[in-house]
């Protein structure tokens, strides 16, 4: 709980940024104060130990300004055993303000760094968390949705000022693709989350695949917004709190795999 309502004890005008106020989102990640501070989100919305990305979303509607809050930049491999697709493997890295909160107080031994140890518990608990938003992740073969198991491996670690958390999603039943396409897309349908596949060959990679098959991303011709008041009349803070899983807003933003095989 202290960590949660830790941002209770800083003087409000930090916490309460201009609601009205139009926000811009920089090339990559947004400044410091350039979206909701998660703790004032936090402070409504109690949870056990630390706070996980599923309690911002859960607790974002009545809290939040404009979206997006949080930016994830992703990288994606897709798992194959004996010729079938089993899994797909996410990394996310948050952006630094989203990293800088949920890490607080995780640096048990004081050294001023933050070990996959230290890490661990955070990311199994988020990986957990998300079952109930799909992961953010959708998988289709030949055109057929593909149904995920519970994940394993969640694992995070620090690059720079950005977490980046892993975790390996295994398909509940293993596919042969034969030469169906693989299409892959990781986004976040309500737009609180604003989800970019990694520039490179990094961004999508592939183990174990059958010989001759190959990985390609293709961007969202649709450019992401910089805030939800910054697009069209309809696009106000009531539009998004509309939206749920089960929506397709955030679709049209999205980056996708496509694993083709001879």
């Amino acid at each position: 709980m202290a960590r949660l309502t830790a941002g209770r004890d800083r003087p409000r005008a930090s916490l309460s940024p201009n609601r009205h106020a139009r926000k811009t989102r920089p090339d990559r990640f947004p400044p410091a104060a350039s979206v909701p501070p998660p703790m004032l989100i936090a402070a409504h919305c109690p949870k056990p130990r630390a706070l996980a990305l599923a309690a911002l979303l859960a607790c974002a509607a009545s809290e939040a300004s404009a979206h997006p809050h949080v930016w994830v930049t992703a990288k994606a491999q897709l798992v194959y055993e004996g010729g079938k697709l089993v899994g797909v493997r996410d990394t996310w890295s948050f952006d630094p303000e989203y990293t800088a909160y949920v890490t607080q107080g995780l640096d048990t031994n004081k050294d001023g760094t933050l070990s996959p140890d230290e890490l661990a518990g955070l990311a199994a608990e988020n990986t957990a968390n998300l079952a109930e938003f799909g992961y953010f992740t959708k998988l289709k073969v030949g055109g057929k949705e593909q149904a995920f198991a519970d994940p394993r491996e969640p694992a995070a670690r620090m690059e720079d000022k950005a977490l980046v958390m892993t975790f390996l999603l295994p398909l509940k039943t293993p596919v042969l693709q034969g030469r169906g396409v693989a299409a892959l897309e990781v986004y976040d349908p309500t737009y609180f989350v604003a989800f970019s596949f990694a520039d490179g060959p990094e961004a999508a990679t592939l183990a174990g695949a059958p010989q001759g098959c190959a990985a390609t991303v293709t961007r969202p011709k649709t450019e992401q917004p910089k805030t939800a008041e910054a697009g069209s009349s309809g696009m106000t803070e009531a539009f998004f709190e509309a939206l749920t899983a089960a929506s397709s807003y955030g679709v049209q933003f999205a980056s996708r795999v496509l694993v083709a095989c001879p």
